[in-house]
């Protein structure tokens, strides 16, 4: 019987014992030579059964290809033994790989810097090659501030920090800004030392806000104020700079403690404000350009950094409630006068209406006071009438002075807007821009005329109109009003009550005052009877004669009917 063969169960061992030790090569980095360079491709040789064949191009670009020749010994990595063609596949451009990312992993450990070379774009960044490894440069880590062209960047060999590191997914992320950083802490800290106030420095701007702009000085940032730009207004930093601009600026403030940088443009340049007030003396009349308008009046720009302030109540001698915007606009020529100047303060301030005719001169110069003139009637308010007059200038009539009889308030119930009236000028104040007008004045008073012929003392016959307690309204022969108070009803205090009289009795009394503020007049028949009595006594004797006053006035009264 014969003896049965061994059994051999190592799956390696019959890979060996099949294929022999090379496939063991495959997806290893082996040296190979160079057979021969045609087409494009390398032949090489790695001591197997057949060559494998490399493109030129997995060898590098430019000169490093055309240097090659046979007999060179290249590291090329193994792909497979064999293909369909029963040719070795290999790969220079996966050796260097292999070699780049064992190096590479090295200097990661370390935290050492790498030289890559930017060569192309990717969604999200940049692929820079390190000596044959591949990694992705995100475009946040391109530079310190945003980057719009990396093209000077791609192609030149430059340092990088790498950031991340996956062998088993191949990913590798690198930065250059964490480079470009690390330098600009060491620029950084050289500034600061030798930093001052009143330094000046070349510096590029890296943000704007709506304040200012923050100014790049090599490693350390300073905050350039938007009113430390120019000595001119400037409503936002974007009018004078640009992201990237390089500038020239001057450390104004330095905190050491905090490294807070205060700088300063415009302090460069000579101060416009010096000698201002020789430049621009009071009363003195100057062209400039409206810079910006406001709820209180619009500034005025006489020269690049020196303004002015023409108030409201500065810009129009008629506009009185109108805003700003309605009489100037922005950009506007305008001629102004000069009215007060604080070089300390840096204000100056400027008058419109004074370049221009003062319409209230003109009106007093035709119209004095005493003459008529004529207009519409604006507005009517509580308390009396504005009339529009010639120069778009207003004058007042007051509700006292619209008519001579009835009561102020009737008299400004009978006007309308928009009636055409005549009126007098009682007075005009340039100073206050007022003119007092009076539409009464234009007829005679009624209350003069008719108290004209009547004085005080006169005994005068009146109508009753109007009883009241406490006295009795009277009318005057003549249209006068006149009031009789109770006490001066009779010389009895019996007969001193109202009630004795009706409206439409006569009644003979003497006149004791002229009111002429509410134009009435004050009469007594108290004063009428004491009168008549002592004219009595004195004609037909006195109480001493033996006589009674009763046979006395019993007299007067006769002779009185008699006569």
């Amino acid at each position: 019987m014969t003896e049965a063969a061994p059994v051999v169960e190592n799956f390696e061992d019959l890979f060996n014992e099949a294929f022999g030790e090379e496939a063991l090569f495959e997806g290893q980095v082996v040296t190979g030579t160079i057979i021969r360079v045609e087409n494009d491709f390398a032949m090489v040789d790695v001591g197997l059964k057949s060559e494998g064949r490399i493109p030129l191009k997995e060898f590098g670009y430019g000169e490093e290809a055309q240097k090659l020749s046979s007999g060179d010994n290249v590291d090329v990595f193994v792909e497979r033994y064999e293909n369909k063609d029963g040719t070795v596949v290999l790969s220079r451009e996966k050796a260097k790989r292999e070699e780049a990312w064992k190096k590479l992993e090295k200097q990661f450990e370390a935290q050492e810097r790498v030289n890559g070379v930017i060569f192309g774009r990717v969604k999200g960044g940049f692929t820079v090659d390190l000596n044959g490894a591949v990694a992705f440069l995100p475009g946040s880590q391109v530079d310190i501030r945003p980057v719009r062209d990396v093209t000077p960047l791609m192609g030149n060999a430059q340092p990088f920090q790498i950031l991340k590191m996956d062998r088993q997914r191949g990913n590798i992320v690198v930065s250059r800004r964490a480079v470009l950083e690390e330098a600009r802490a060491e620029a950084r800290g050289d500034l600061i030392k030798g930093l001052e106030e009143g330094q000046v420095l070349d510096g590029v701007v890296k943000n704007i806000t709506d304040y200012g702009a923050f100014i790049d000085l090599g490693g350390i940032d300073g905050l350039l104020h938007v009113t430390d730009i120019a000595w001119r207004r400037i409503a936002h930093p974007s009018e004078a700079l640009q992201i990237g601009e390089t500038v020239k600026v001057q450390v104004i403030r330095f905190n050491s403690d905090t490294q807070r940088i205060s700088l300063g443009m415009k302090q460069l340049e000579a101060d416009p404000w010096e000698g201002v007030d020789a430049k621009y003396p009071i009363d003195g009349k100057f062209s400039g350009r409206v810079t910006n308008i406001t709820d209180y009046g619009a500034f005025v720009e006489l020269e690049p950094g020196v303004e002015g302030l023409v108030h409201v109540s500065e810009m129009s001698w008629t506009k009185k409630n109108v805003h700003p915007g309605k009489i100037v606009s922005t950009s506007q020529e305008v001629e102004v006068m000069v009215l007060d100047v604080d070089p300390v303060k840096r204000r100056i301030s400027l008058g419109l209406k004074q370049c221009l005719s003062n319409p209230w001169d003109a009106f007093l110069a035709e119209n004095p006071a005493g003459s008529e003139v004529e207009g519409e009637i604006k507005n009517i308010t509580e308390f009396g009438l504005f009339i529009g007059l010639n120069g778009e200038i207003d004058g007042m009539v007051h509700m006292s002075d619209l008519a001579w009889e009835g009561t102020p308030e009737e008299a400004l119930a009978s006007f309308n807007k928009g009636d055409v009236v005549k009126a007098k000028v009682l007075d005009v104040d340039v100073e206050k821009e007022r003119i007092s007008l009076g539409i009464k004045q234009l007829s005679e008073d009624p209350f003069e005329s008719a108290a004209g012929d009547i004085k005080k003392n006169q005994v005068v016959t009146c109508t009753v109109v109007g009883v009241e307690e406490n006295g009795l309204e009277v009318e005057i022969d003549g249209g006068l009003t006149g009031y009789i108070r109770r006490g001066d009803l009779a010389r009895d205090r019996g007969d001193q009550r109202t009630d004795r009289f009706n409206a439409g009795d006569k009644v003979d009394a003497k006149v004791t005052q002229f009111d002429k503020k509410n134009r009435k007049v004050t009469l007594s028949v108290k004063a009428l009877e004491v009168e008549e009595e002592k004219k009595a006594m004195a004609e037909y004797g006195s109480s001493d004669s033996g006589a009674s006053l009763g046979d006395i006035l019993g007299a007067a009264l006769e002779q009185k009917k008699e006569g």
